[in-house]
Formats: C-alpha cells, sequence, structure tokens
C-alpha cells in the first residue's frame, strides 16, 4: 500500500491528486469529476460550493470513501485509499472519517446518548463500556447538548438533531469531518446556530470539509472552493499540491 512521506506528513489530513469520476452506461459517459488536486491539512475548514450537477456530492462520495475515483490518486493520512475494496473501505471510513448529512440519519427509538454511542459500538477494537460513556459525554458537551442525553430524537428540535448528528460523527475522533449541507432542513436561526457550533470545532482543531449551496455558509471558511463542470474553478494557496 502506497504512502506518501514528507516534512508536512504529520499534519496532511487529505490529499487528492488528479482525481476524475466517470460515469458510464451503454449510451452514455458522464464526467462528473475532472482532474482534481486537493489538499487538506489538519486544522482547516474548507468549503465546497457551486452550482447544481457541478460535481459537490461527487467529490464530497469521493472524499468519504462512498465511492472509488476511475483515475488519480487518494490518500487519507498518508494512506494511499484510491483502490480499497469494499470491506477495505469501510474500515477506513469507520476510523478516519466522520459524517454529517442534510438529513440527520438519528434512530428514533434510541436515545441521544446511544445515537452517539453507535460508531463506537460498532468498533472493531470493542471499547469498554467506560471508554464509549466517557467518549460520549464529551462530544455532547462540544455540542452543547448534555443535557438531552436521555432524550429521544423526536424529542428535539431540528437544529438540536443537528447537533446530535455532529457528537455522533466526532465520537470516532475521525482525521476529518464531512459535512453535506448541514442547514438544507434547517430555517435561517437553526442553520446560523449549527454553523456557529462548527465554527467553535475548527477554531478547537477539528478539520472540516462542507459542501454547501448558501453562499453565506461558504464564506465562513477559511479555504473555499468553487466546482463548475467538475474542475475546481478556484485554488487557494493553501491548496496547492503539497
Amino acid at each position: 500500500m502506497t504512502t506518501i512521506n514528507n516534512e508536512k506528513s504529520s499534519k496532511l489530513k487529505i490529499q487528492m491528486k488528479g482525481i476524475s469520476k466517470v460515469f458510464e452506461t451503454e449510451e452514455l459517459e458522464t464526467h462528473a469529476l475532472k482532474n482534481i488536486d486537493l489538499s487538506i491539512n489538519e486544522g482547516d475548514y474548507v468549503s465546497i460550493s457551486g452550482p447544481s450537477g457541478c460535481g459537490k456530492s461527487t467529490l464530497l462520495s469521493l472524499l468519504g470513501l462512498l465511492d472509488m475515483p476511475s483515475s488519480g490518486q487518494y490518500f487519507i493520512e498518508g494512506q494511499d485509499v484510491s483502490d480499497l475494496s469494499l470491506d477495505e473501505a469501510a474500515e477506513v471510513r469507520n476510523k478516519k472519517i466522520g459524517f454529517v448529512f442534510q438529513s440527520f440519519n438519528l434512530i428514533d427509538e434510541l436515545s441521544v446518548f446511544d445515537n452517539v454511542a453507535l460508531p463506537l459500538r460498532y468498533d472493531v477494537e470493542r471499547p469498554t463500556i467506560e471508554t464509549i460513556t466517557k467518549r460520549v459525554n464529551e462530544c455532547l458537551e462540544l455540542v452543547s447538548m448534555s443535557h438531552r442525553k436521555s432524550h429521544k430524537p423526536n424529542q428535539l428540535s431540528g437544529g438540536q438533531q443537528q447537533r446530535i448528528a455532529i457528537a455522533r460523527a466526532l465520537v470516532a475522533n475521525p482525521a476529518i469531518l464531512l459535512v453535506d449541507e448541514p442547514t438544507g432542513n434547517l430555517d435561517s436561526k437553526s442553520g446560523d446556530q449549527v454553523m456557529d457550533v462548527l465554527a467553535e470545532l475548527n477554531k478547537n482543531g477539528t478539520t472540516i470539509c462542507m459542501v454547501t449551496h448558501d453562499p453565506r455558509y461558504a464564506d465562513m471558511a477559511s479555504i473555499q472552493l468553487k466546482l463548475l463542470d467538475g474542475m475546481i474553478l478556484t485554488t487557494p494557496v493553501a491548496q496547492l499540491a503539497v
């Protein structure tokens, strides 16, 4: 398995080199992403924006190992993950990537605490109950939802549910938090509150890559990427390949 080794590798969380994605049918070939170069360092806050159909969702799927590129190389913390099997991809995804989706994907039958604990309970390393309890409580504290840990998701507002989803994404201490339209199902006040949580997490060191259609929220990121027709239009200096 290929790794990258350089003096900056300890801070380099994500690196894509010449990533392309082609979807093929018998009659049509669609180039969803074209020769993407992308580097995300520890502590970065990256937003990805652009019109519908520009490749945002495809890029996020590749970043999250939910799909594989047609060509190019993808490294997570120095590990080449460009061509993993489904099982290998799932293992890396569970350990290194936290997801926050537009739909909160919480389980109504479980308490807030148990929803946040799920990734740890499915961890192959089988952490102890004490370890799980400590980590879940830490993550609930990070999103100011400790007082709701015994509630069920359907007893919470949309903004509160999204905070719980963020806590769940953080609980396994991932290398990067991938955030997909986090305010899409929220009113503006709740959306602003969720974005404040993300900003505070980043301020405290969490590495974030967010897809959003809202220019106000895209502008909150320190690094702003714009996609069009599967290509990055703007590549800030911080994003140049290492």
